[in-house]
């Protein structure tokens, strides 16, 4: 088992920012993602990143505005979002995969979710 505790999340005007932290302890995992579902929505890829090397993805619609990082001796992941937009409100996730493949996909473990709110 993975625990996934994430933080950060709030209400920001539209150009603002946020940066989101998720702590994870337990097994030993090869990613980490963020996924954001916004109400009426389905669950959507933000952005990820293998724990143990420099690649990252992102979705087309964060791209040049999120980055996702980590601080690999707190065990923690981040992601910084600037020039937030209404249509970035969603309730956020991170999650963690075992496995290798394809960084949008096959999410082991999941947080609990943090709301953002980007009021315009």
């Amino acid at each position: 088992q993975v625990q996934l505790v994430e933080s950060g999340g709030g209400l920001v005007q539209a150009g603002g920012s946020l940066r989101l932290s998720c702590a994870a302890s337990g097994r030993p995992f090869s990613g980490m993602g963020w996924f954001r579902q916004a109400p009426g929505k389905e669950r959507e890829f933000v952005a990820a990143m293998w724990w143990t090397s420099d690649y990252t993805r992102y979705a087309d619609s964060v791209k040049g505005r999120f980055t996702i990082s980590r601080d690999n001796a707190k065990n923690t992941a981040y992601l910084q979002m600037n020039s937030l937009k209404p249509e970035d409100t969603a309730i956020y996730y991170c999650a963690v995969k075992r496995q290798y493949g394809d960084l949008a996909m096959r999410y082991d473990y999941w947080g609990q979710g943090t709301q953002v709110t980007v009021s315009s």
